[in-house]
């Protein structure tokens, strides 16, 4: 009778499946808040005219500058939403400290 093969995992395997196991993938009610944009959403900073969303200031200039060049771009009236709510939303890329492998 032959033996059977042990089964040999690699360094990268092992870490895939760790990863895979305390990595929040979006699902269940965290994720649904997440995707819903949370209390402040990843985006920083808010148009204090249209109330539209951006990342950075930069964005926000040139969001401005196309639906509002009549107004005058002053970043200091632009809400930094961040500030506001204490941070994004957890994001879906957050480790859990609550599983175990």
């Amino acid at each position: 009778m032959g033996k059977a093969k042990p089964a040999k995992h690699t360094a990268k395997e092992i870490a895939m499946k760790v990863a895979a196991a305390t990595t929040n993938m979006g699902g269940g009610k965290t994720g649904q808040e997440d995707r819903q944009g949370g209390k402040a959403g990843h985006a920083k900073f808010q148009c204090h005219i249209c109330k539209q969303a951006a990342p950075d200031l930069k964005s926000m200039q040139m969001h401005h500058e196309a639906r509002h060049p009549k107004e005058p771009w002053e970043p200091e009236k632009c809400t930094d939403l961040h500030q506001t709510f204490g941070g994004t939303t957890k994001g879906v890329a957050v480790r859990g400290s609550n599983k175990k492998l």
